[in-house]
């Protein structure tokens, strides 16, 4: 997880626009199922062609969410916007949306091409326009060679296409993906997401995509929704996501990290300005260089990535600030990079990540070794909540 910052695939940040419009608006909703409540006055603006990601553990309702725009359940209170129009009490098959499961849901007795036919068929589209939606469909997934076969003698990627394929030649104007790529391999769900990438940009559609897949939700999204017991607790970009977590709940939600307990000694900045933050973890002293409210004495967290920790045999000049020592505990060999788990003395674990950038020259770290850990200002972050 370290090592992915999300996909930087276009210049297109209509949220920072006060004059932009959202072509999708969740506002003020609610959604109970009995006593339980699945979405807790939520609201969320969505802009065109926006490749948006709903992420979260299982049960926080971004499922919830996805079907209420879907049709498939109404809010108990507030209301769906879309294009400006309120879509509440507006049946599925009459919304310009359209789902692509998790399951795939193919016909197994139809053909390929049957299978995406299926739903213009439904709408009584004349047979030329079908036969001409349906080549330029398996052109765009580039199954057009498979256009005979049955679900049965495709792969998994393949039949994954297919359903991409029958969700889009309905022409709809936003494309719900509920964990589309959850049955593949590793490998696969890597390459189908850039794939899924290339297809929303060249088509310039709206795709809602949920998942619990930080990966997935990282390489393919303009934005992420980090959702939480019905709540939305941050919206931003996959790099603000990932570099500047708003609570402990999404910088530990997120990718792999070190989080400390403190109290701040000192704050040379503020609201609206950067400083220099110093903080003592139980005796830890650490300096964060950061825009932050806390004021001397707060209880806050320190937070740092693990790729942003220096580790090294040979003591550092300073050893006062943003410096720990302790004995490697474990070490984890993910060959792109390793993962170092450093014992302090008073019992605390501190991860360090390695890039294994080249061959080994120097004595490599390993087990049991004294080691030295280091962090620059503005590796860190103080949390505030």
């Amino acid at each position: 997880m370290a090592k992915t910052l999300g996909a930087v695939r276009r210049k297109f940040t209509p949220w920072t626009d006060p004059a932009a419009v959202p072509f999708i608006r969740f506002e003020n909703i609610t959604k109970r199922f009995g006593d339980f409540v699945a979405v807790k006055n939520l609201t969320l603006d969505i802009y065109e062609r926006e490749f948006f990601s709903l992420l979260g553990p299982s049960g926080c309702g971004k499922t919830t969410l996805m079907r209420m725009l879907a049709g498939f359940e109404e809010p108990t209170e507030g209301r769906i916007l879309l294009q400006g129009k309120d879509i509440s009490g507006v049946p599925p098959y009459k919304r310009p949306t359209n789902m692509m499961f998790q399951s795939y849901a193919l016909f197994p007795h139809m053909t390929v091409a049957k299978n995406i036919a299926f739903g213009l068929e439904q709408d009584k589209i004349p047979k030329g326009e079908i036969d001409a939606r349906v080549e330029e469909m398996l052109k765009l997934v580039k199954l057009g060679e498979f256009a005979k076969r049955k679900p049965s003698q495709l792969s998994g990627g393949q039949r994954q296409r297919v359903a991409l394929a029958r969700s889009l030649a309905k022409r709809p104007k936003v494309l719900l993906l509920d964990e589309p790529l959850g049955a593949l391999d590793r490998k696969l769900r890597e390459e189908t997401q850039f794939e899924l990438m290339d297809i929303q940009d060249k088509l310039g559609l709206t795709f809602l995509i949920v998942t619990h897949d930080q990966e997935e939700a990282m390489t393919v999204s303009d934005r992420i929704a980090v959702m939480d017991k019905g709540i939305i607790v941050q919206v931003a970009t996959p790099a603000e996501i990932y570099e500047a977590p708003n609570s402990r709940y999404v910088a530990d939600f997120i990718g792999d990290i070190n989080i400390f307990e403190g109290q701040v000694i000192a704050n040379a900045g503020g609201t609206g300005r950067s400083g220099l933050v110093t903080l003592d973890c139980d005796g830890l002293k650490v300096a964060v260089e950061q825009e932050c409210a806390a004021v001397s004495g707060n209880a806050v967290a320190f937070a740092i990535r693990p790729e942003k920790v220096r580790l090294s045999l040979e003591a550092p000049a300073d050893q006062s600030i943003n410096c720990a020592s302790g004995e490697v505990l474990d070490i984890g060999y993910l060959g792109d990079f390793s993962l170092f788990l450093v014992k302090l003395p008073d019992g605390r674990i501190l991860r360090a990540a390695q890039a294994n950038v080249s061959r080994l020259v120097d004595r490599p770290i390993t087990f049991g070794d004294k080691v030295w850990l280091t962090w620059p200002a503005e590796a860190g972050l103080v949390l505030t909540r």
